[in-house]
């Protein structure tokens, strides 16, 4: 093996050897009692001050400065960085006595996790840092951390930018780009900010099966797997609607789920076929109730985050402040395209696609070249938040019927920054419109719409049982987060994004 390793690499694993060799366990397995994070010492000591007298952190060992009998290091955990004080002569005491000439001038590497117990203090540059008095490995790393430089006016060499690196090795992203650490922890926030806003209303956080043996609920080519004990082909949910509407057929007024949902689609900066939705449905309500809740809910959720609803998202300040704007989706092609289509059959919609200089596959309705010509020549333009409402019927087989406005069912889409990030309707609860829909979505999928919906008995028997008016929304958590922590790509709010195996 050792003939695949690096130099340094190999260097590392000798100092490995010396270190067990000196009696030292490299890779302890016992409790480490850390008392303070470095960002709370540097923030909250007080030169002279008796405050962290007795300190005990840990982390990985840096950056380091050896003079002769006395070194500064720094110490990087997870709140930050903070510069610790090494003497020879305070440390190698008794059985200790190699540990500054032998550990930690020459053995430690950079990287390598320490623990060090000592008290904090402001150095002559006024620096606060800790004066190390007891020093501890923790875990010995045997592979060379990227090492990020910095001049003196503050800019950064040889920093981790390689988006294969990146999302492969996002364990060593994470450690040299502490900034990206950051935007991990704004997307957490922004998921409890979401869940502490529904439950403090009453509705209730539920699972349903993310294995299926009947796909449903989105438009969407799902992968496929075999259950060996069942002999039975299941699916990799596409959506949870009609599990999630299944409960409200059973009692529940108001249930949310966040769920993984995969789609076996392409890959883009917008799309991962492995993604994060929460989807909410609440009894006796309808879309226009629901687009209420929804500025609501995410104009707190960027309060909480971020302590403001206008947000900085690449050149624009996008706002979340209620109210948004809002238009029909022929009201929005008719107002980017100049071309009123709300009349148009299935042969004058494709001419006007080509007008459009918009290519349409002949497997699609009249409904896919409506979402088509918007999605086109509207999409782009709406940055701020936007609803885009009263969808024609072919395109929302879930949705019910407008009350007011033939041929066209109670649905919006909220838009920003130019792409789609939830979708709600006013549901569809007539068993019997619901049977008709399905079959006319069997029809596509036999002129070749591989997203066409399957026909699920179950859950028309459960409809048949009744379901009160309800409304429901999906919001896609990994676009929200894009735009709540400013990110260009999907990936880039994705821990562990799918990628091609080496």
């Amino acid at each position: 093996m050792s003939d695949k390793l690096t130099e340094q690499e190999q260097v590392r694993r000798q100092n490995l050897e010396k270190i067990v060799a000196l009696g030292i366990d490299p890779f302890p397995g016992t409790t480490f009692p850390v008392s303070h994070s470095s960002t709370e010492i540097v923030e909250g000591y007080e030169d002279g001050s008796d405050k962290y007298a007795e300190v005990c952190i840990a982390g990985r060992l840096m950056s380091r400065r050896v003079m002769g009998k006395a070194s500064f290091a720094e110490i990087q955990d997870g709140s930050g960085r903070i510069q610790i004080y090494v003497s020879r002569d305070e440390i190698c005491t008794g059985e200790n006595k190699d540990l500054y000439n032998q550990v930690f001038k020459k053995l430690l590497d950079l990287g390598d996790f320490i623990g060090v117990k000592g008290h904090a203090f402001v150095t002559q540059t006024g620096t606060t840092s800790v004066h190390v008095t007891e020093l501890f490995v923790l875990s010995k790393s045997i592979k060379p951390l990227p090492v990020v430089k910095t001049d003196a006016d503050g800019n950064a060499f040889d920093v981790v930018t390689d988006p294969e690196f990146k999302y492969r090795q996002r364990y060593v992203d994470l450690t040299v780009n502490p900034e990206v650490r950051e935007v991990f922890v704004q997307r957490s926030k922004m998921v409890n900010a979401m869940r502490t806003f529904m439950t403090e209303k009453a509705y209730l956080e539920v699972e349903t099966p993310i294995l299926q043996s009947m796909y449903g609920g989105a438009a969407a080519r799902p992968f496929k797997t075999h259950h060996n004990s069942l002999d039975t082909t299941f699916y990799l949910r596409i959506a949870n609607e009609l599990y999630l509407k299944r409960l409200i057929v059973g009692g529940y007024e108001g249930v949310f789920e966040f769920a993984k949902d995969f789609r076996n689609e392409g890959m883009s900066r917008f799309h991962n076929p492995e993604f994060t939705m929460m989807e909410l449905y609440v009894a006796y309500k309808d879309y226009e109730w629901m687009m209420d809740f929804t500025e609501e809910m995410l104009e707190y959720v960027a309060m909480e985050v971020h302590g403001t609803t206008d947000l900085q998202v690449g050149d624009n300040v996008i706002s979340f402040k209620r109210p948004w704007k809002r238009y029909t989706m022929f009201e929005a092609i008719e107002h980017f395209t100049g071309i009123d289509i709300s009349k148009q059959d299935e042969t004058e919609l494709r001419a006007t696609a080509d007008s459009l200089g918009i290519h349409i596959d002949k497997a699609f309705g009249k409904g896919k070249i409506i979402d088509e010509i918007f999605g086109e020549k509207c999409e782009h333009h709406l940055i701020q938040p936007t609803f885009i409402t009263d969808y024609p019927v072919e395109m929302s087989p879930l949705a019910k019927k407008h009350r007011t406005k033939e041929g066209l069912v109670e649905r919006f889409e909220g838009i920003c920054n130019a792409k789609e990030i939830c979708n709600a309707f006013s549901e569809l609860n007539d068993p019997i419109d619901q049977r008709k829909r399905f079959e006319e979505q069997l029809e596509l999928g036999k002129r070749g719409d591989e997203e066409a919906m399957q026909l699920d008995e179950d859950y028309l028997r459960a409809l048949e049982y009744g379901m009160p008016p309800t409304a429901g929304i999906g919001i896609g958590i990994d676009r929200l987060a894009m735009i709540m922590t400013n990110q260009k790509s999907i990936q880039d709010v994705l821990l562990f994004p799918q990628m091609k195996p080496e």
